[in-house]
C-alpha cells in the first residue's frame, strides 16, 4: 500500500479533567528493532473516557499532558534497521504494551504484570491518537488482504483456530481482553455456565469468547434495555435486567435480592448443572461485584475485569464458606 508523505504529527492530548487538546508532536525516530507507524484507525476504549473524565484510573493519575487512545491500526511508514519482516507500506494492527522481557513476570509468560511495561495512552505514557507512532516491530501484526484497516483497530487476526467466530469482529485489544479473563483466568470450560456483568464491548467479547469456548449458557447482566436487546442477538443465550433498588435497602442486601431474582427468572440453582460456574465482571460497579458473589456456585470462580471504584465492599463471609476462586485479570497476556 501507497505511503502518504511525511506530515505533521498531529497528537489528540489529554492536558486534564475535560481538557484535550490537537497538538503538535516531533516525529519519533524508530531505533534499530522499531518501526514508525501512520496511525489510521484508532478505537476509543472506556480507559481513554474514564482518563478524561476522572483523570486517572485506581493508581494511574494523569499527572502531565498524555496522547490519548492504544486500539489502533496503520501503515509502516520507516523501519529500523534490523527489522526485516516489515516494510514501508505493510497495514499492521499494533499491540499497546511493551514490556521490559527481562523481569520474573515477562520470562515466566505473563508480560501483563511487568512492572516497567509501556502501554499507550497508560499515564506517564503517550498513546497511539496521533498522525505517527513508534512501536517494537515484533508488536506491529501484518494484516491479511481480506482485513481493512478499520478491522485492524477492531479484529485480531492473532488468535488460534478455537475463536473462529470472533475473526470478523471487533477489536484486537478488548478481544485478547476478553480471551484473558474468559479463556486464561477465568479457564472457562465447555458446557459450563457463565453470567458476564456489562453488556458493553469488553462484556460482549467476555459472551462471545465463553460461547466460542462451548459454555452451555452465557448469561449477560445490565440495566440497559438496548444493551441486552444487542447482547441477546449476540452472544447471549439469556439476559437479564436487574431489578430497582428498593427506599433505604443496603447495597449488599440488594445484591442478594438481585441475584436469587435473578436465579428464580432463569431457571438458576445454587449448585448443580444450572448453577453459574463463571462470573465475568466487566461493569466494575460495586453492586454488581456484590450479586456476582452471591450468584455464583459454591467452588465457582469470579473474575474482576471492570475498572469502577477502587475500594469495593463484598460479602467476605459468602465468598468464605462458598470458596469462590476470585481472580482479578488485567489487559491480556501471552495466551490471549
Amino acid at each position: 500500500m501507497a505511503i502518504s508523505e511525511h506530515g505533521p504529527n498531529t497528537s489528540l492530548v489529554l492536558r486534564g479533567i475535560n481538557d484535550v487538546i490537537f497538538e503538535e508532536r516531533p516525529v519519533p525516530e524508530p531505533g534499530p528493532d522499531e518501526v514508525l507507524i501512520q496511525v489510521k484507525k484508532t478505537g476509543i476504549c472506556g480507559s481513554d473516557v474514564h482518563y478524561l473524565t476522572h483523570g486517572r484510573i485506581g493508581d494511574f493519575v494523569v499527572e502531565s499532558p498524555m496522547v490519548l487512545g492504544h486500539e489502533s491500526s496503520g501503515i509502516v511508514y520507516k523501519v529500523g534497521s534490523k527489522v526485516k519482516h516489515l516494510k514501508p507500506g505493510d497495514r499492521v494492527a499494533m499491540e499497546p504494551g511493551q514490556s521490559c522481557r527481562t523481569c520474573e513476570s515477562c520470562k515466566k509468560g505473563k508480560y501483563e504484570l511487568c512492572p516497567d511495561i509501556v502501554f499507550a495512552a497508560t499515564p506517564p505514557y503517550d498513546g497511539t491518537l496521533g498522525r505517527y507512532y513508534r512501536l517494537v516491530s515484533d508488536l506491529a501484526y501484518p494484516l491479511p488482504d481480506n482485513l481493512s484497516l478499520e478491522d485492524g483497530a477492531m479484529v485480531s487476526a492473532l488468535f488460534d483456530h478455537a475463536l473462529p467466530r470472533l475473526t470478523s469482529v471487533h477489536k484486537m485489544e478488548p478481544l485478547s481482553v476478553a480471551v484473558h479473563s474468559v479463556r486464561t483466568i477465568g479457564e472457562v470450560r465447555p458446557n459450563q455456565n457463565v453470567a458476564v456483568f456489562g453488556a458493553g464491548p469488553v462484556g460482549l467479547l467476555c459472551l462471545a469468547v465463553a460461547q466460542a469456548l462451548g459454555a452451555k449458557r452465557t448469561i449477560a447482566i445490565d440495566i440497559a434495555k438496548e444493551r441486552l436487546d444487542f447482547a441477546k442477538s449476540y452472544a447471549a443465550t439469556d439476559i437479564f435486567s436487574p431489578p430497582a433498588k428498593e427506599r433505604d435497602e443496603t447495597l449488599i442486601d440488594y445484591a442478594r435480592r438481585s441475584a436469587e431474582e435473578m436465579k428464580q427468572s432463569l431457571g438458576l440453582t445454587e449448585r448443580g448443572p444450572d448453577a453459574v460456574d463463571l462470573i465475568i465482571e466487566a461493569s466494575g460497579a460495586p453492586v454488581c461485584v456484590q450479586t456476582g458473589v452471591f450468584l455464583v456456585k459454591p467452588g465457582g470462580t469470579f473474575v474482576q475485569v471492570g475498572m469502577g471504584k477502587p475500594d469495593v465492599e463484598i460479602p467476605l463471609t459468602i465468598l468464605l464458606v462458598k470458596e469462590v476462586l476470585f481472580k482479578g485479570s488485567f489487559r491480556y497476556g501471552r495466551s490471549s
